[in-house]
């Protein structure tokens, strides 16, 4: 290798890291967020989506939420989201940009440092083409990898510099650029450690190595003297660990000896070290997820993976002697693993691929200058090392653009997942929502079901699961669903979708209660004061629900559903004018909004605009095709209506019939329009016939003032008479 290079070789290798790094990534830019920490920290973050603003400034430096302290990574979100909005396109371009500064930095550094160009070049490619490093640059909510790992190859580009320039203004800038790092992730708190490896290889500043000088020698020093130098930097490594460990802890993260206790934890550490080495050399079957073994822990691995790591820290302080990049790769491998090996589990994975974002680097300087080393003056040297870096880098290229498809959305990589892991929970648990969105009921409530059969102690996939069977209508099951969740884990989410099901049961006493106690947790949450609003209404406390409505559309003055409700509320209290306003400013901010469109149509009939109200009733249907009650009012109205112009008694009977098969014919307000409709078309046997099964449920459930209203109507069928709706009212 050529160790002498012309300074264009440099400019070069930057031109070719970028170009490969910007193929083989680029399609990361086409792909969407995934429902594993990206709605907690981008598209369902309301702090996020406020952008950059003072009180936004304020919350990133004050909260823990997402059980970390890394407020520049929470700046960065919101600088992409104001930039972007929702297109994950944008956010993925930044994580993007981030790995190829890093890349470039990082070949930058090592450059400066050891005055070899080729070596230096290569680790940069491996850093930027290893598959294992696509986990960092595919996932959004990751951003504080790429951008800690910024500031990490930042803080050694100035710590070259103070090398090679001893003041305190270069010091400061190693200060700077180390706490910038450390607000973005704490994964930093090892760089302190790292710079005295690379004092002691390749600056040469220590003392206590005897060898060949590196070419960019500088003035030794005693170690003592090096710890000294570094005593600021400690200390805020020290500080980060605090301010994270009490984030963390505070927000359930570290998980107790309870579930693992130490000798377990001690037995995955072993093991995991020798499965990074072992996915950095053939990266194959890697997930978003690894799920802890837990007290199934291999004690056989643990050990032979112990003895593995010894053997290895012996051979390489056996043969450091002028080899002592050996050392400085090995020790920034084992080092910088240490605050998230799980000695302090934080979280419930045995490893994860975004940890070896910086580790990895220790041992890619070992390859880079140990391959050339070892192949010594054989004549083909040159060759050979150029065609093994080559081969590598393209096999490292081809795996990682491969490694990303399954990073396309949520359902591509949580099935990957499953299909290479077991008892993968979360990849259940992060599954079933998307599938829930797309209409896939009975497949969510499946996936919910084995995440909890996994791991019972998962109060979200319980959450989650309450949710499905909701969907399913199977609401008493949703209900314990919920409770169980709360006995876990209370949670202002949990409470108010517990209030919804029981709403939905009929239960409003109920989920006014659990409405209040979500109320309790988060004071200001429009979304818990709109069911409360909702609740009440059902209730008939139309004031006390107006209020409610009222203070959510103050703190979220575009909830659409929010003006929706409050609209309901006050044509049900006869304030049709403002109810008219808030339902019309409903469907403008969604135009898509069935449920605004149903109580406008409602709100519209009592003034007398009847054709108004069946083109929303219409269009509540088109966008809800399924939902009973405006197909029910809408049959109502045209099977009754006196108006020649709206009188429709075969569509009236089709919708009357298909809102009977909805409700399995058990349903008597549904069968007694269907009877209606029946002797609008003059077949009044259907109509009789039809009319006595309604009347035979109202009466068994004691519904008496329909019954004796089902009661007349079918004396008119009896004498062969169709029902006309004079008032020209929807019946209620």
């Amino acid at each position: 290798m050529d160790y002498a290079p012309r300074k264009y070789y440099v400019l070069l290798v930057c031109i070719v890291l970028t170009l490969a790094t910007t193929l083989v990534f680029w399609q990361v830019c086409t792909y969407d967020f995934v429902n594993y920490d990206d709605p907690d920290y981008v598209y369902e973050n309301p702090n996020i989506q406020a952008g950059i603003t003072l009180e936004a400034i304020k919350w990133a430096f004050s909260t823990g939420h997402a059980s970390n302290w890394h407020p520049l990574t929470w700046l960065s979100h919101m600088l992409d989201w104001q930039l972007f909005g929702s297109n994950a396109a944008g956010h993925h371009l930044t994580n993007l940009v981030f790995h190829i500064a890093n890349t470039l930095l990082l070949f930058i550094v090592l450059k400066r440092m050891t005055h070899t160009l080729w070596p230096s070049a290569f680790v940069a490619a491996l850093f930027a083409l290893h598959p294992l490093h696509v986990e960092s640059v595919a996932w959004v909510a990751e951003r504080k990898d790429v951008l800690s790992t910024f500031f990490w190859m930042l803080t050694m580009w100035a710590y070259a510099r103070f090398v090679s320039r001893p003041n305190i203004s270069n010091y400061l800038l190693v200060v700077l650029f180390l706490a910038l790092g450390l607000m973005a992730k704490p994964m930093l708190v090892t760089l302190p450690f790292v710079l005295l490896l690379l004092d002691y290889w390749p600056l040469d500043r220590l003392s206590l190595t005897v060898g060949p000088k590196c070419r960019n020698a500088h003035t030794k020093y005693s170690l003592s003297y090096l710890l000294i130098e570094k005593v600021p930097l400690f200390v805020m490594a020290l500080i980060s660990c605090i301010v994270t460990f009490i984030a963390q802890k505070k927000g359930g993260a570290v998980i107790t000896t309870e579930y693992y206790n130490f000798p377990v934890r001690l037995a995955n550490a072993f093991i995991s070290y020798l499965r990074y080495i072992n996915k950095m050399i053939w990266p194959a079957r890697l997930a978003i997820f690894y799920p802890h073994p837990g007290r199934d822990v291999s004690i056989l691995y643990a050990v032979v993976s112990a003895v593995f790591l010894l053997v290895v820290t012996i051979l390489i302080l056996r043969f450091a002697l002028g080899r002592r990049y050996l050392v400085t790769g090995w020790f920034w491998y084992l080092g910088t693993l240490v605050p998230v090996i799980g000695l302090i589990q934080v979280g419930a994975q045995a490893l994860a691929d975004r940890y070896s974002y910086i580790t990895l680097t220790g041992l890619f300087i070992i390859i880079a200058w140990g391959l050339p080393e070892l192949l010594g003056k054989w004549a083909y040297r040159k060759l050979v090392l150029w065609a093994s870096a080559l081969i590598v880098s393209s096999a490292l290229a081809i795996s990682a653009h491969l490694q990303q498809r399954y990073w396309r959305n949520t359902i591509t990589l949580c099935e990957h997942a499953l299909k290479i892991t077991d008892n993968n929970y979360e990849a259940h648990f992060c599954i079933a929502p998307i599938l829930l969105e797309q209409g896939r009921i009975e497949e969510a409530i499946q996936h919910n079901t084995e995440a909890i059969r996994i791991n019972p102690n998962h109060p979200k996939a319980l959450n989650n699961l309450g949710i499905a069977l909701c969907k399913a209508g199977r609401i008493d099951e949703a209900i314990r669903c919920f409770e169980r969740s709360l006995e876990m884990k209370p949670g202002a989410d949990v409470h108010f979708n517990l209030a919804a099901a029981l709403a939905t049961k009929g239960e409003f006493a109920e989920a006014v209660s659990e409405c209040q106690k979500c109320l309790q947790i988060t004071p200001y949450d429009p979304y818990a004061l709109n069911a409360l609003g909702v609740a009440l209404s059902q209730q008939g406390k139309f004031d006390e629900a107006v209020k409610y409505l009222t203070e959510a559309l103050r703190i979220k003055p575009d909830f659409a559903n929010a003006h929706a409700n409050i609209g309901y509320a006050l044509a049900l209290q006869g304030n049709l004018d403002d109810a008219t306003v808030h339902l019309t400013e409903a469907l403008r901010l969604d135009p898509r909004f069935a449920q605004a469109h149903y109580y406008l149509g409602q709100t519209l009939v009592q003034r007398g605009k009847i054709n108004e109200t069946i083109t929303h009733f219409e269009e509540a249907l088109r966008l809800n095709p399924d939902w009973v009650d405006p197909m029910n009012d809408l049959a109502w109205f045209l099977a009754a209506s006196k108006e020649a112009t709206i009188h429709n008694p075969d569509k009236a009977i089709r919708l009357a019939q298909r809102a009977a098969e909805l409700t399995k014919y058990e349903n008597a307000t549904i069968l007694d329009t269907l009877a209606v409709a029946y002797a609008s078309a003059g077949n009044f046997s259907k109509a009789v016939e039809t009319a006595e099964k309604a009347l035979e449920l109202a009466q068994s459930s004691q519904k008496r003032q329909l019954a004796e209203d089902i009661q007349n109507r079918l004396l008119l069928f009896k004498a062969g008479r169709p029902y006309i709706e004079n008032s020209g009212m929807i019946k209620p």
